[in-house]
């Protein structure tokens, strides 16, 4: 990853690790709730990262890499279910769950796409 590209990616990251985490803080005593407006803001995260290392990613690619490392990530729910219903503790433990899984997503799939990059006879695109 060229210094140029790391970033970019550095900056579309933690604008969209911001918003969820927020988002996160904001609906922590609404179960559920904040999926809806969290996966947009990584999906385009994904696509804009797929435009650094210029790669065209479409939503249904986008919402594919999405779910791949969501299922891989199980913390999120679990922090939820257990604390995120405790008013001030639920807020926070939501806000930096939620904002440590869009980093984690972001990393991984920058990681994904420059790998690809470096061998583009093994990348397939969807």
């Amino acid at each position: 990853m060229t210094k140029s590209q790391e970033n970019q990616c550095h900056k579309i990251i933690h604008i969209a690790t911001a918003s969820c985490g927020a988002v996160g803080f904001f609906s922590a005593q609404i179960p559920g709730s904040d999926y809806a407006i969290m996966a947009p803001i990584q999906i385009t995260m994904i696509i804009s990262i797929g435009g650094v290392f210029g790669v065209t990613i479409d939503k249904s690619w986008a919402k594919s890499l999405l779910g791949s490392y969501i299922a891989t990530i199980t913390g999120r729910a679990l922090s939820q279910a257990l604390l995120g219903w405790i008013p001030a503790i639920g807020n926070v433990i939501n806000s930096g769950t939620a904002a440590a899984l869009t980093e984690a997503i972001g990393w991984a799939v920058a990681k994904d796409l420059e790998n690809s990059a470096n061998y583009p006879e093994k990348t397939t695109v969807a």
